[in-house]
């Protein structure tokens, strides 16, 4: 299994971004999906997750700036980034628990996204 993150960038703060993600490699369902990030010096740590159904959950910090979105058909999942801040400088990885009876939690390569004051 293959989880392709892409998207990041440099932009000013105020700006957008919107991460991709594509998963690859699997028969087996795609359960939940989301991204994570992790700043330099600091631990990974949840953006959003969004389920096969579409239920979304976001970290307070990107509620209302942020919004989780994937495509079943394409095993894709999508991060808009709206009115972005310095703070929001880190690596974002996309995570995909996967399975059928058992189910295994799968990373991408990380995409980097860095927001200038």
């Amino acid at each position: 299994v293959q989880l392709q993150a892409s998207g990041g960038g440099l932009v000013q703060a105020g700006g957008s971004l919107r991460l991709s993600c594509a998963a690859s490699g699997s028969k087996f369902s795609i359960h939940v999906m989301g991204w994570y990030c992790q700043a330099p010096g600091k631990q990974r740590e949840l953006v959003a997750t969004i389920t096969s159904s579409g239920r979304t959950n976001y970290a307070d910090s990107v509620k209302g700036r942020f919004t989780i979105s994937r495509d079943n058909a394409k095993n894709t999942m999508f991060l808009q980034m709206n009115s972005l801040k310095p703070e929001d400088t880190a690596t974002y990885y996309c995570n995909a628990n996967i399975g059928g009876s058992r189910s295994y939690d799968y990373w991408g390569q990380g995409t980097l996204v860095t927001v200038s004051s």
